[in-house]
């Protein structure tokens, strides 16, 4: 079929094994986060006191959702949010204790994952593949609904 050599399926089943073995790999480690919580928990540890808008920019998801994903951190105890002191309107977000064992006992199970992710790759073959990724992910950054922002693009956030 056509569709096998296109990159927008070949991606979207990339992204489906991807999702898969990071569920499987919670699951079996009795963990329940989602990948989108772990990058969120991520942004968040990473800078504590960053603002939800920043989290979004930082992992590329839209306000909107990344909002429900905060609920639901917050929800279970992950998060805390509080009103920051230089805009009262935002809300500064930091780690728990729960969130960051949760972050912790998370991360290795995740980093072990990402060689399954591109198994069928040599070490060489993945160096060029992930910075190809990078690559092309970045050249079509401003077409998402979510374009990813970095650090470097807000120098005003905190972190």
């Amino acid at each position: 079929m056509q569709i096998h050599t296109m990159p927008g399926h070949l991606i979207r089943r990339l992204n489906q094994i991807s999702v898969a073995l990071f569920s499987e790999r919670m699951a079996r480690a009795g963990l329940v986060l989602t990948p989108v919580q772990f990058a969120a928990l991520s942004a968040i540890r990473t800078r504590p006191g960053i603002d939800q808008a920043t989290v979004a920019g930082l992992v590329a998801y839209d306000r909107a959702t990344l909002g429900k994903v905060i609920d639901r951190l917050d929800a279970r105890g992950l998060v805390r949010r509080r009103t920051s002191r230089a805009d009262r309107r935002a809300r500064e977000l930091t780690l728990t204790g729960e969130g960051e064992a949760l972050y912790r006992a998370a991360l290795p199970h995740i980093e072990a994952i990402q060689p399954e992710i591109i198994a069928g790759l040599d070490r060489d073959e993945r160096r060029v593949f992930l910075r190809l990724l990078e690559k092309v992910t970045m050249a079509g950054n401003d077409l998402s609904r979510a374009p990813l922002v970095t650090p470097a693009d807000k120098p005003d956030s905190p972190g």
